[in-house]
């Protein structure tokens, strides 16, 4: 395994464990996902353009789309749940209590 394969795998489980570890604040589990994304776009847009094939260039385009959606639907829950419970708290966020 290259030393950039291994950084990239590295930097997904490391946002993966921190997504699992770390979840007291909505805000740091939004960024973990976030980087969660970045590590999967790195090498996917890297491949394609290894390849130097054309239909495969769409690949990162399309993931960076939706990586961008889930991001403004994270911020928009981030400020929603602040707005109603008073803080970004995940221990706060019930939905037994709707």
């Amino acid at each position: 395994m290259s030393p950039l394969h291994f950084s990239f795998y590295s930097a997904f489980t490391f946002s993966s464990l921190g997504l699992a570890f770390h979840r007291t604040h909505l805000i740091s589990a939004l960024l973990c996902l976030e980087s969660m994304m970045l590590s999967m776009f790195i090498p996917l847009s890297a491949w394609s353009v290894e390849n130097q094939n054309s239909s495969f260039t769409l690949a990162p385009i399309l993931m960076l789309t939706f990586s961008a959606c889930e991001a403004s639907t994270g911020l928009a829950m981030l400020v929603a749940s602040t707005r109603t419970h008073g803080s970004d708290h995940l221990h706060n966020l019930n939905l037994l209590q709707c």
